[in-house]
């Protein structure tokens, strides 16, 4: 910063100021320092036994997945979850995406620094709101939900917050498998492949974790959500190929008669998903699948973590269900793969 100009430091103050991306950016700077700024060691609060008990005993199970990541998986942790965080609401961010009616893309937003992004993720909820409404009146499918924990893709060391450690011990466990897993391998510019590789490693990891703990009850719901998972991503990969279809079938052009095609495929996938899927879930609620919104903006959200689980699985029963000799298979295979291609 010393070697910034004086004209340049007040140019950047006045676009963070006034222009809407660097408003955006300042709320989410000042967001991060809040976080920062409440950090715990989760070492101290574990053997503090002033510390809550409920919460004592989700730190210490935190520990034990990052440990067992560690031990039995070889993922690498670096600072990850040695720190705690206790927010002040419930949902830590509202996360907005957007991709086009008409065709099978995501809307991107541009951000200094760490350049494009699929979605947009907001400390201010009515401000997401008023962006989800705003995309819909320029055209655009939008899909807007709420996000447990972000990271700052290591920047800074991201403290494990209260709005993650407050759900069930299978997600919680799952979430830190998931996260070790993107420290120890993250391949640039392949966000669909980093995301759903992550989903597989998580929701096995997590399996294995209970097994070793001896905690069949835990393992069961693990298991149940897997099954979830791979029943899932088969629905959004063929709704997706569907899709692909109908638009390939007309020309660019047909803006309108691509909508209502897909309209069609939508209507479709809705009668399967309630009639067929919806009774094979296992740990979805009574009536998801008919709230479920189904659009553009959903499906290539829901795809990006479910992307042919399916085939990391197959890895996964040809090494004799050793998760951490899948890991190391499907890195590796990537990374010939992506060295062939430059050849």
């Amino acid at each position: 910063m010393r070697r910034i100009s004086g004209a340049t430091a007040v140019l950047l103050a006045v676009v963070l100021g006034i222009t809407p991306t660097g408003c955006y950016i300042s709320r989410a700077a000042y967001e991060e320092a809040r976080i920062l700024s409440r950090r715990q060691p989760i070492a101290r609060l574990v053997a503090d036994s002033a510390t809550d008990p409920v919460l004592r005993a989700k730190l210490s199970l935190v520990q034990e997945a990052r440990r067992f990541a560690i031990d039995s998986l070889d993922l690498k942790a670096r600072k990850s979850f040695t720190a705690f965080s206790r927010l002040d609401r419930d949902t830590l961010v509202l996360v907005v995406s957007a991709a086009y009616r008409d065709r099978l893309e995501r809307k991107t937003w541009w951000f200094p620094v760490v350049g494009r992004f699929p979605y947009k993720g907001f400390f201010d909820f009515p401000g997401a709101l008023r962006t989800a409404e705003s995309l819909r009146d320029q055209g655009f499918d939008v899909s807007v939900g709420p996000s447990a924990a972000f990271s700052t893709l290591g920047w800074f060391n991201d403290p494990l917050v209260s709005t993650t450690v407050k759900a069930d011990s299978v997600t919680l466990v799952n979430t830190i498998i998931h996260e070790l897993l993107h420290n120890t391998f993250f391949a640039k510019g392949q966000v669909s492949f980093n995301e759903s590789f992550a989903t597989f490693v998580g929701g096995r990891g997590v399996e294995h974790f209970f097994r070793a703990r001896g905690d069949s009850a835990s393992l069961r719901r693990a298991e149940d959500e897997w099954h979830d998972d791979l029943l899932l991503g088969a629905f959004w990969e063929r709704t997706s190929n569907e899709i692909e279809q109908v638009f390939a079938a007309l020309p660019d052009s047909a803006s309108t008669a691509r909508i209502t095609a897909r309209d069609r495929v939508y209507a479709r996938a809705r009668i399967r998903l309630v009639d067929s899927i919806g009774p094979l879930l296992r740990t979805y609620p009574d009536g998801w699948s008919q709230k479920v919104k189904l659009n553009n903006a959903v499906l290539l959200s829901r795809r990006v973590y479910a992307e042919r689980l399916d085939r990391f699985d197959s890895v996964y029963v040809a090494e004799g269900r050793d998760l951490k000799r899948a890991i190391q298979r499907i890195i590796a295979t990537h990374k010939d793969s992506v060295s062939r291609k430059d050849r």
